[in-house]
């Protein structure tokens, strides 16, 4: 008979093996708060093309806390609405929500470096569990979560309140953060944002550290860790990889229709340095986002099976595709910008000097820009102008 204390002891276990959980506090808190409670309207598992709803009402007690306490992210709502109480069988959809994988959640917590006085903004509620555990260092008057989904809100509030967190809940944009509770010591965002909201830096104590992770991609994104200064600006660093769903206002839309329709005009054409597979790499995509701001990377398969992969950027109406050529390829580009130009100048100036890791890059956050650099690479710089 497994029971959910014994489950949570594993799952701190297991964290702390990692060297994820280091924090006594933390790891009091890991196995004090119920996580099965916040997944009480269940969840959606990987089946390929389709979603499984899994309740505890229909699995077996043991077998649910066993997943409960899994070490992975698990998918609560699917297009914005539909929770897995509420799906018949198997269904299509794309995943809006979720309760995130401990390692991440523990991991950033960490991260903070909180202390018992410190107010927090946690951008992003979801289930509530990360709120919770926050909530057993900091107290639940000093946390302020913000929601932009009014019935994932609703839901992690009357969670939180069945785990004893009579917290500060708001249904809102949290990209705009919450004026009325700040300054705070401490934002965490558990959803990607394409660069941090100024506002965040506003909105936080002088010395206050803001977690979030950057980028648009669904890959080839990193956690930044920026502290502010009493000017209202913020230095920091890319601390590793890091992968969430973007921040639903900024969530890029699938291009649709036909892709070759898109591309059919190009200004010229020419062999690729670097082959575009290197985009599918983690590093190389966090270096096109930088290079290409705004641009989306497509991948596609022609009629006799040939790959093909493009990059778009609909806002400069610009496109770069690729078609294998022999052992390598070439690249058409239209439009005002080239794109891959761009993104490959970055690739070759990166390898030259030697392929750094994520870790290695810097960034500047003012009211007017985004800097990320790496240093001692003239050539790895970037510059990022709010609109």
């Amino acid at each position: 008979m497994t029971d959910s204390a014994q489950e949570r002891r594993r799952m701190s276990a297991l964290l702390t093996t990692k060297g994820v959980l280091t924090s006594a506090w933390l790891r009091e808190a890991v196995e004090t708060v119920p996580r099965e409670l916040f997944l009480q309207h269940g969840v959606f598992l990987d089946e390929g093309r389709t979603w499984r709803p899994v309740t505890a009402l229909d699995t077996i007690p043991h077998e649910w806390l066993e997943l409960a306490y899994s070490v992975r992210t698990l998918t609560t709502q699917l297009d914005g609405h539909l929770s897995a109480d509420q799906a018949a069988g198997s269904v299509e959809g794309v995943p809006t929500s979720s309760s995130t994988d401990p390692t991440t959640v523990v991991g950033m917590i960490e991260l903070l470096d909180l202390t018992a006085a410190h107010r927090v903004l946690e951008i992003g509620t979801g289930t509530g569990y990360s709120t919770a555990l926050t909530c057993q260092r900091v107290g639940e008057d000093n946390v302020t979560t913000v929601e932009v989904d009014p019935q994932v809100a609703a839901r992690a509030d009357a969670a939180l309140e069945s785990v004893g967190c009579s917290t500060w809940t708001v249904t809102g944009d949290g990209l705009l953060g919450h004026p009325p509770r700040a300054p705070y010591d401490r934002v965490i965002a558990t959803c990607a944002v394409r660069r941090i909201p100024h506002t965040w830096v506003r909105q936080t104590k002088p010395g206050g550290i803001i977690l979030s992770t950057v980028g648009s991609w669904p890959w080839g994104t990193g956690l930044a860790k920026v502290t502010v200064s009493d000017d209202e600006t913020a230095d920091g660093v890319i601390v590793g990889p890091s992968s969430f769903m973007q921040a639903r206002a900024q969530a890029l839309t699938p291009l649709g229709g036909d892709l070759s329709a898109r591309a059919a005009y190009a200004d010229g054409e020419r062999p690729a340095l670097v082959s575009p597979f290197a985009l599918e790499e983690w590093m190389p995509a966090f270096l096109a986002q930088l290079a290409a701001p705004g641009a989306q990377f497509v991948r596609a398969t022609r009629s006799d099976g040939a790959p093909l992969r493009y990059l778009f950027d609909p806002a400069r109406e610009s496109f770069a595709e690729f078609c294998a050529d022999g052992d390598g390829w070439t690249v058409r580009q239209g439009g005002p910008a080239s794109l891959w130009d761009d993104v490959e100048r970055a690739l070759v100036a990166w390898q030259d000097e030697g392929s750094p890791g994520i870790e290695e890059v810097r960034l500047r956050v003012t009211d007017r820009s985004h800097i990320y650099w790496i240093d001692g690479s003239p050539s790895l710089r970037w510059e990022h102008r709010l609109a």
